[in-house]
């Protein structure tokens, strides 16, 4: 997946940042979170192609819960919809019980993003202006 921006922000619409798995490999996981905390503190939503692993999850939420202000930073939410397991992970993987991290997550204010709906196959959201 190629990474993209769409952005209709001179009329008041919402950004969307799409970032390709290939991106995100090339960073540490504290360049991970900080591109997605900087994304969504403009207001933008962030899609990842590839998603984080628990570990970075955690950490995107502890680093978040601290950056949060009434103010000015509202929080995140976030979405995950994970890719099949069977087709993504090797016999040796499942057998030893690792997680796969290829899944497409969503990522937006959490006052502009609502999950009105989530299941194996779809994520729906509505995305409200600020």
């Amino acid at each position: 997946m190629p990474e993209a921006t769409t952005s209709e922000n001179g009329s008041g619409g919402v950004q969307i940042d799409l970032f390709s798995g290939s991106r995100m490999e090339s960073l540490t996981s504290m360049e991970k979170i900080r591109l997605i905390l900087d994304g969504v503190r403009e207001g933008n939503i962030v899609i990842l192609e590839e998603g984080l692993s628990p570990d970075e999850e955690s950490k995107l939420i502890e680093v978040t819960m601290a950056e949060i202000s009434p103010d000015e930073f509202n929080g995140i939410e976030i979405e995950t919809y994970p890719r099949s397991q069977a087709a993504d992970q090797s016999f040796l993987d499942r057998l030893m019980g690792r997680q796969s991290t290829q899944k497409l997550t969503v990522i937006g204010p959490a006052n502009q993003i609502q999950t009105l709906h989530k299941d194996e196959n779809l994520i729906s959201a509505l995305v409200s202006r600020k």
